[in-house]
């Protein structure tokens, strides 16, 4: 059995203070971790700087979405780290990768693919075709496979979890922001949650302040949006998966106040 730990989408410096402080604990528990670090960098994006901060905390692999760009000295980055992964749906050509296979601490091979969703986001290629080509290429190495749908719709990521039901260890959602109750393990054999949720600040709009994120929305006017303070939470799941088969055992919510 391997154990895997995953962390949803970190918000800023309150979210990296979360990681900070839970990571040494779960750490000791887990196999491999896997963060969400797209949001990293002041709320939008992340750079060389915080991922090498977040890789020096235990963490194995760093997935993103729709904001991997905001800050573009992470573009050359991109090509020299194998473990920072961007969704696998941009056109050939981007730079990046978008799946890998790593090794988990306890010497099981595990492949991880990164896809974003396009219904109310970026129209990427599709994210059903691509994962499942992807997956295709890892099975040839190993049936322990997690996939991370960086999606805005619930019905997008509920719709890639039964395409790939069978085919790959768990199917983890991320961007939204908000933690869903709906974990359970499909009849395939398949883990699966909608959204796993943030590490940010819950005195806010999905790790934002509350004040301009309600001035846009009542105004429709730009407002630039500012990373939330107090109460960090972290939200996460955890995996459990048979190395043999593939096959999730069980997957398990986290969410845990920090202060």
């Amino acid at each position: 059995m391997i154990k895997i730990l995953f962390v949803g989408d970190v918000i800023g410096k309150p979210g990296r203070e979360c990681l900070r402080k839970f990571l040494p604990r779960y750490n000791k528990e887990a196999d491999f971790c896997i963060v969400n670090g797209e949001n990293a960098a002041g709320g939008r994006g992340i750079t060389p700087a915080i991922a090498e901060e977040i890789f020096s905390l235990g963490v194995e692999v760093i997935t993103t979405g729709n904001h991997v760009w905001d800050d573009k000295k992470i573009i050359p980055y991109l090509e020299g780290r194998h473990n920072l992964l961007r969704p696998i749906n941009y056109p050939p050509g981007v730079p990046g990768k978008g799946w890998g296979i790593f090794q988990t601490r306890n010497k099981v091979k595990l492949g991880i693919v990164n896809v974003s969703g396009r219904v109310f986001m970026p129209a990427l290629d599709c994210p059903f075709r691509g994962t499942k080509q992807a997956v295709e290429e890892i099975k040839r190495e190993t049936s322990c496979i997690i996939v991370d749908v960086h999606g805005e719709a619930t019905s997008e990521k509920v719709a890639l979890g039964y395409y790939l039901e069978g085919e790959v260890s768990a199917v983890i959602g991320t961007h939204t922001h908000v933690q869903t109750s709906d974990e359970r393990i499909l009849p395939k054999g398949t883990a699966y949650i909608t959204d796993v949720g943030m590490a940010g600040s819950y005195l806010s709009i999905i790790g934002m302040r509350k004040e301009e994120v309600m001035k846009h929305f009542l105004t429709q006017m730009p407002v630039r949006f500012k990373v939330a303070q107090g109460e960090p939470w972290i939200n996460g799941a955890w995996i459990e998966i048979e190395e043999t088969t593939g096959r999730a055992l069980s997957i398990e919510r986290i969410k845990e106040r920090a202060e």
